[in-house]
C-alpha cells in the first residue's frame, strides 16, 4: 500500500552533520526521514521557500525540458530500501503514453516539488525504515579501523581549516 506524504523539511543529523529530508504523511502519524546530499538539500530547501535563482538548477533544467516535451510528473514513489539505501520511481505521462525511471529520492523529491505532484511511499519502506541501524557501522573492525574510526568522530568542522593541500 501507497501513503501519500508530504515534505515537511529539511534537518541536519547532529551526528554526521548530513541534511535529512522529513517526509510526513499526509493523513497518518507516520514520518520517514532520509539522509541525503548537500546539493540535493539546497535544491529542496530553495524549492520549499520559494526562492527563484538567476539561473536553473539541475532539477529546474529536467523540469522546464519536461515542460517543452509535454511531459508531466505524475507521481513519485519511495518503493524501496535495500542496504540502508532508499530507491525511488519518478512516473511520468504524455499524450501517448506513461512510464517511469529510476531515481535517487532526494532527486525524485526535489522534482516532485517543482512539478507540484504528490510523493508516496511504500509501506515496505516504512516498516524497514523502523529497522535501520542508528549508528553507521565500522567495516573495517581491526585495531586500525577502530582507530581511525574514533579519529574521525572526534573531528570537527574547524579542523579542516589546518591542513593544506
Amino acid at each position: 500500500m501507497l501513503h501519500e506524504m508530504k515534505v515537511s523539511g529539511i534537518t541536519i543529523d547532529p551526528t554526521s552533520n548530513a541534511p535529512i529530508v522529513i517526509l510526513k504523511a499526509t493523513n497518518a502519524d507516520q514520518a520517514l526521514p532520509i539522509w541525503i546530499g548537500i546539493l540535493e538539500a539546497t535544491a529542496i530547501a530553495t524549492e520549499l521557500e520559494n526562492v527563484r535563482l538567476s539561473r536553473p538548477m539541475t532539477h529546474d533544467l529536467f523540469k522546464n525540458l519536461l515542460d517543452k516535451l509535454n511531459v508531466t510528473v505524475s507521481r513519485v514513489e519511495v518503493c524501496d530500501l535495500r542496504d540502508n539505501t532508499f530507491y525511488a520511481r519518478i512516473h511520468f505521462s504524455s499524450d501517448s503514453q506513461s512510464y517511469n525511471i529510476d531515481a535517487r529520492p532526494s532527486d525524485a523529491i526535489a522534482l516532485a516539488l517543482r512539478a507540484g505532484c504528490p510523493i508516496f511511499v511504500d509501506d515496505k519502506v516504512l516498516e524497514q525504515s523502523r529497522q535501520l541501524d542508528a549508528e553507521p557501522e565500522a567495516f573495517d573492525e581491526s585495531e586500525q579501523g577502530k582507530k581511525w574510526k574514533e579519529y574521525l568522530e572526534k573531528l570537527s568542522p574547524e579542523d579542516f581549516g589546518k591542513y593544506k593541500m
